[in-house]
């Protein structure tokens, strides 16, 4: 037998589950005529369609994000990753970096762990329920300088400004020439105190003006990135040689 303290509280649970669908809260008046099993069935079905959007949502979410592939950080060999003493790995795995709009540049030679490591962070912002984007920087400024000759590059980077978290992978392998590298400071800048970024390269921050072409934008990109931002170093041997089946004999 439901106590009459029970009933409210089921109520109140029909009346948030309502206003979190943003439905009216004809469902709670009518519990008025409702028996205490018909209140319960409604108040499962209204629980189960809040659970199938918060998954639909998040499917959409990692799809929109754009991920190379499906990447965690459940197992994932930490001992090479060199953390500064003003990071945690706490404060990735639970985000804290993205709330406080603090960028992460993780720097290492190739396979060490970089690419990983992004997108397994971008991953759980997704799982939180938070706006993820994916670029190689290659990619990014190929996708930039075709909006520019098509006169949409205004929609492109509004549509980017609207991720919580922007991963740029990549960052240096391919010099850019002066449009594309003017291009991608706009994103830089756009960001800066407005989003997360997490960049991946295997290149020393004295060495991005060779690929940048222009060493004003440069240290204009360097000082935005540095300003709100972390220093993550990889080190060790290539994950990919070390495990490459050309290896086997």
């Amino acid at each position: 037998m439901i106590t009459p303290q029970e009933r409210a509280a089921r109520r109140a649970d029909i009346a948030q589950c309502c206003r979190q669908l943003v439905l009216t809260q004809t469902a709670v008046q009518l519990c008025e005529k409702a028996t205490p099993r018909q209140e319960e069935f409604l108040l499962q079905v209204l629980r189960a369609e809040l659970v199938q959007r918060d998954h639909n949502r998040r499917a959409r979410l990692l799809a929109r994000a754009g991920f190379p592939a499906y990447k965690t950080l459940e197992g994932f060999d930490r001992q090479g990753v060199q953390l500064p003493r003003t990071l945690s790995w706490a404060d990735l795995e639970q985000g804290d970096f993205i709330r406080d709009h603090r960028n992460l540049v993780l720097y290492g030679p190739v396979g060490t762990g970089k690419t990983h490591c992004g997108v397994a962070l971008g991953y759980a912002a997704c799982e939180r329920g938070l706006t993820v984007r994916f670029f190689t920087v290659t990619d990014l400024v190929m996708r930039l300088s075709e909006a520019k000759r098509a006169g949409t590059v205004e929609r492109l980077l509004q549509d980017i400004q609207r991720a919580d978290l922007l991963i740029l992978d990549e960052w240096g392998y391919v010099p850019l020439d002066h449009d594309g590298a003017q291009l991608l400071f706009r994103v830089i800048a756009n960001s800066y105190e407005t989003r997360s970024l997490i960049i991946t390269t295997n290149l020393e921050f004295s060495k991005w003006g060779s690929v940048f072409t222009d060493e004003q934008m440069t240290a204009a990109m360097i000082d935005r990135l540095a300003h709100h931002g972390h220093l993550v170093v990889f080190e060790g041997e290539s994950y990919r040689m070390k495990h490459a089946l050309m290896k086997e004999r």
